[in-house]
């Protein structure tokens, strides 16, 4: 998943625009877009678009956000939305591992309730969003065979934090939101996960936006969240292997092909080692992956 576009749940309007929107996936928000006097409505309205969305012919995966465990809404939120049968779950103020397993446990049992097979719908963990989950941004691994992908968020973790500001003059994040950043991106390394990268808010901004995709890119993010649809675009675009680095991957598969006990190979020149046949091989699966 190359964008994942974040939607209301509790507006018709947006759910229905969100579908033709180029997103790989909607992210249906049950959580902070959500005041707590329309939950209840958030609920239903999902659900009812869920079921109907399902059959379109051609259309993004559909994920939707619940509420954090610490809430108290996520069994209301799960009874909710599991029975309309969405792709995947987005889990917020993911604190670990165990955490993580926790969510399984209650779509598990969801599942089994509505005739749903066991570990149908997917999980993507928020990994960031309180103190504490910075300190278990590595116990991911092995948590859950639905997680597929973990991301990160600046927001609540700036108002758990009692920051001013999370980014600089510049639009640059700060430091602690650098590092939460990183936790990320080596969480899902080592749990081999899709690293997805935070929402960019300023989304009248498209320079900004090209430029923090294409750093996310540079240092390993597969894809990104946006918070309107004119951001999709661009993130798809960014994230989409140029037909440049296409080939020159598959040169480089190619080449070890053809001589598989070597450990460098020369193409044109320059020097590819084994770390370089890995990363032409998770470019070439990305674009197979985007392809389907």
């Amino acid at each position: 998943m190359r964008s994942l576009l974040f939607i209301p749940g509790d507006s018709p309007k947006k759910l229905d625009k969100g579908m033709g929107s180029g997103a790989d996936a909607l992210l249906l928000d049950l959580e902070d877009s959500i005041s707590p006097q329309r939950k209840a409505e958030a609920r239903g309205i999902t659900a009812a678009f869920l079921k109907e969305a399902r059959s379109a012919k051609s259309r993004p995966r559909l994920f939707v956000r619940i509420n954090g465990l610490a809430t108290g809404l996520t069994d209301d939120d799960l009874d909710a939305v599991v029975a309309a049968h969405p792709d995947g779950i987005m889990f917020p103020k993911a604190e670990g591992g165990a955490a993580v397993s926790r969510c399984d446990a209650k779509i598990t049992a969801r599942e089994a309730m509505h005739g749903i097979p066991d570990s149908t719908l997917d999980i993507v963990a928020i990994a960031t969003e309180t103190a504490a989950a910075l300190f278990l941004a590595g116990t991911y691994g092995g948590s859950s065979k639905r997680l597929k992908g973990l991301t990160w968020g600046a927001e609540d973790l700036s108002a758990e934090l009692g920051a001013e500001a999370n980014r600089d003059a510049q639009g640059n994040f700060l430091a602690p939101y650098q590092l939460a950043r990183s936790l990320c991106l080596a969480g899902a390394a080592a749990a081999q996960l899709q690293a997805i990268d935070t929402v960019y808010v300023d989304f009248r901004n498209e320079a900004g936006l090209r430029r923090e995709c294409e750093e996310a890119r540079r240092d390993g993010f597969t894809g990104k969240m946006a918070i309107h649809p004119a951001q999709v675009a661009v993130i798809n675009a960014v994230f989409t292997p140029t037909a440049e680095a296409i080939a020159r991957a598959e040169a480089v598969v190619a080449a070890f092909a053809a001589e598989p006990g070597a450990g460098t190979i020369g193409i044109g020149g320059v020097m590819y080692d084994r770390p370089h046949l890995e990363r032409a091989k998770q470019l070439l699966a990305r674009v197979r992956g985007v392809a389907a």
